[in-house]
C-alpha cells in the first residue's frame, strides 16, 4: 500500500482537485452522474460548497504523496432535510489513473467511514456505484457497504445506458460491533463509539 496522507481539502487545493476530478469524467465517463462537458466549464471555486462545514455535515478529503501531489478524493454530503440529517451521500471518489491499485481509494473510504463515525447524528452512508464496475463494488463491499437496490438505465453515455446500484452503510451497527467491519487491515477502533 502507498504511504499517502489523507486530509480535508482548502480552498488552495481545489485548483488540484478540479484537475483531478475532470481527468475523470473524461477518462471514465460512465463511472460518473455528472458529465465532463458541463464539469470542465465550471471554475475551481465552483466546488467550494464540498469543503468541511460542521454545519452541513460536508466535507471533502483528499489523498496526497509526500511531494503533496493529489492522488485521489472522497466527498461527503450531508443533508439539509430535518428528517433525513441522519444520513450522508459519499459522492466524487476519484483516484488518479497514475495512482490506481495501491490501496488510496481503500485508505480514502477508510477515512471518510472514520470521520463520518465522529458525528453522533448519522446513522448511515449512502451512495450509488456503475453496476458493471465490479472493482469499485468490491471495494465498497469490503469496506462494509451493502446494496440495497438497483437502478436500470440510471445513466446514458455515449448512446449505452449504464445501471447504478445503491449502497449504504450502517453506522449504529459499525459502532456497536467496529471489529466487524476490516478495510486492508484498517479497523474501525472502539472510540468512535
Amino acid at each position: 500500500m502507498l504511504p499517502i496522507t489523507v486530509r480535508l481539502l482548502t480552498l488552495t487545493d481545489l485548483p488540484a482537485y478540479k484537475a483531478l476530478r475532470d481527468e475523470a469524467l473524461r477518462n471514465s465517463p460512465e463511472a460518473f452522474t455528472s458529465d465532463y462537458a458541463t464539469e470542465v466549464q465550471k471554475p475551481a471555486s465552483a466546488y467550494a460548497c464540498r469543503l468541511y462545514d460542521a454545519a452541513s455535515g460536508h466535507f471533502l478529503l483528499g489523498a496526497f504523496d509526500a511531494q503533496e501531489q493529489s492522488l485521489g478524493s472522497i466527498a461527503l454530503e450531508g443533508e439539509a432535510c430535518l428528517q433525513k440529517k441522519h444520513c450522508a451521500t459519499v459522492t466524487a471518489m476519484v483516484v488518479n489513473p497514475a495512482a490506481q491499485d495501491q490501496g488510496i481509494a481503500m485508505q480514502l473510504i477508510a477515512a471518510c467511514t472514520q470521520r463520518a463515525l465522529t458525528m453522533p447524528h448519522l446513522c448511515q452512508l449512502v451512495l450509488t456505484v456503475t453496476a458493471s464496475n465490479t472493482h469499485a463494488v468490491r471495494l465498497y463491499e469490503r469496506a462494509g457497504f451493502t446494496c440495497w437496490g438497483l437502478l436500470p438505465k440510471s445513466i446514458k453515455v455515449n448512446g449505452l445506458y449504464y445501471d447504478k446500484l445503491y449502497m449504504r452503510l450502517d453506522l449504529a451497527l459499525l459502532r456497536a460491533n467496529p471489529l466487524r467491519f476490516w478495510c486492508t487491515g484498517i479497523f474501525f477502533a472502539s472510540r468512535y463509539k
